[in-house]
């Protein structure tokens, strides 16, 4: 690309310097027959394979599989266990080579160090007092596992603190939750699924009293305008890892995500900057102040939620049956179920086999 740099002339020490200053941008550029581009703080040199993907995807090259990692004690058991839940057939001798965990020249690239048993990536979520940042009251870590699971894990745990006020018995049944759980969630897996990996700085949620923050490193892709990014439309910067949340059934590439949180929030909920995206969701405040006041409501969970419609719409449901539509595991019902009992909205009527849920009507 074309270059035009600041020149300068500068005093120092009594001595007359030139001061040359370039601004660097994502764009090839070519020096004494070498190709390169611009990752974080430093110049990477592109291979003939990397410049020819660059050139046939007209956009940016997957990074975190042409990074090789340091590491060669590499394990994948956990990942594997998540293909073999959602159906998938495991080939354990060509698996890291169909999801692309390695490099061209046979070592492992960085996304497999991400997706790998044991990793030092820190995901954190961090709760403050008040709207800004000057008073953190907690910190919760996820991460130094498999990024799926560090993943599903900050989902689920929004879920838990993501009460819900129910107003049970008659007709009516009114609903309201402290902020937007599919928002949130759309929100969580693009920015796992688009931060810019390869400068080793995860994504973040950070809640404060009005709002959530999700952000993610990185700004849109090169190939990729606002007007475009608002619509729904796609330039995947990790396209690999993308595959891999997509076989999983994390996310669906029906690009309906960002279009959903504007249709909620407008266009003001995003902010974009060169170097990130902060996804901002409020938070219900008028459910806060209402929730340590004495009323006929119930706090629900979004998990919670769920189970408790099911067993509405169906008092012959099985365990099994709730894990399949809530899409959570046998054991975690269980432990919903109980928690539903202890807040007295359920009980069970029989026996285990052939017994049937009530719903205790206020």
């Amino acid at each position: 690309p074309q270059v035009i740099p600041e020149i300068s002339l500068q005093l120092i020490d009594d001595k007359k310097i030139i001061k040359v200053t370039v601004k660097g941008n994502a764009n090839i550029y070519s020096a004494f027959e070498r190709y390169y581009i611009r990752s974080f703080d430093e110049d990477k040199k592109l291979s003939p394979d990397m410049l020819r993907e660059l050139i046939n995807s007209k956009g940016e090259p997957d990074l975190i599989v042409n990074e090789p990692t340091i590491r060669n004690d590499l394990t994948f058991e956990t990942l594997k266990g998540l293909y073999l839940i959602k159906g998938h057939k495991i080939n354990d001798e060509q698996f890291e080579n169909n999801l692309k965990l390695y490099t061209n020249d046979g070592r492992f690239n960085y996304m497999a160090e991400l997706l790998s048993d044991n990793n030092d990536i820190s995901i954190k979520v961090v709760t403050f007092a008040g709207k800004d940042k000057t008073v953190m009251l907690k910190r919760t870590e996820y991460g130094m596992k498999c990024l799926i699971s560090a993943v599903n894990e900050v989902l689920e745990y929004m879920d838990v603190i993501n009460e819900t006020k129910v107003k049970l018995g008659g007709k009516k049944r009114i609903e309201e939750s402290y902020f937007d759980y599919a928002c949130f969630k759309e929100a969580w897996l693009n920015a796992c699924i688009h931060t810019r990996w390869i400068e080793k700085i995860p994504p973040a949620v950070y809640i404060f009293d009005d709002r959530i923050e999700i952000v993610s490193n990185g700004g849109l892709p090169k190939a990729l305008n606002k007007t475009d990014f608002f619509k729904g439309v796609s330039k995947p910067v990790n396209q690999a890892l993308l595959n891999i949340f997509t076989n999983l059934d994390l996310i669906d590439q029906t690009g309906h995500g960002v279009p959903l949180i504007i249709n909620k929030y407008g266009e003001q909920a995003f902010y974009i900057s060169d170097n990130t995206i902060i996804v901002t969701i409020p938070i219900n405040k008028e459910l806060l102040e209402k929730v340590d006041k004495p009323n006929d409501e119930i706090a629900l969970s979004e998990t919670e939620q769920k189970v408790y419609n099911c067993i509405r719409k169906n008092a012959n449901i099985t365990i099994s049956e709730l894990s399949d539509k809530v899409s959570i595991g046998d054991r975690q019902v269980m432990r919903v179920l109980n928690s539903l009992k202890n807040k007295n909205i359920i009980r069970r009527e029989g026996s285990n086999k052939n017994g049937v849920w009530k719903i205790i009507e206020k």
